[in-house]
């Protein structure tokens, strides 16, 4: 993991409300620090997976929980062994730092659980 992912994951959200939110240029820019990230309508997503299920759930519990402290919350779809994360920031309408902030804090947690 780079240490500009690690930078990033330090940081807080906003508050929803008052997000700037990003031109497309700024988000191709961003995207291009989040290896296997992808950009979907107006969402960032990745799929992360593991060794059981019970470990895809314990990530799904964690990050809602980081979720929760930072009142920025995914979509997730948990399957077998993998967890899809999507990343918006629904009050504005498009992407912001927070939804950029919270891949990097997803990021560190699977490293964590893995």
């Amino acid at each position: 993991m780079s240490e500009r992912i690690r930078e990033i994951a330090s940081e807080k959200c906003v508050r929803c409300e008052t997000a700037t939110p990003y031109s497309a240029k700024e988000i191709k820019q961003h995207l291009a620090e989040f290896p296997d990230w992808s950009l979907v309508t107006d969402s960032i997503q990745k799929e992360f997976r593991f060794k059981s299920y019970l470990s895809g759930l314990e990530f799904a519990c964690n990050l809602g929980k980081i979720a929760e402290s930072e009142n920025h919350h995914p979509d997730m779809l948990i399957g077998w062994r993998r967890v899809k994360v999507s990343w918006s920031t629904h009050a504005i309408k498009g992407l912001s730092q927070n939804d950029f902030v919270m891949a990097a804090k997803s990021e560190l947690e699977y490293l964590r659980k893995s």
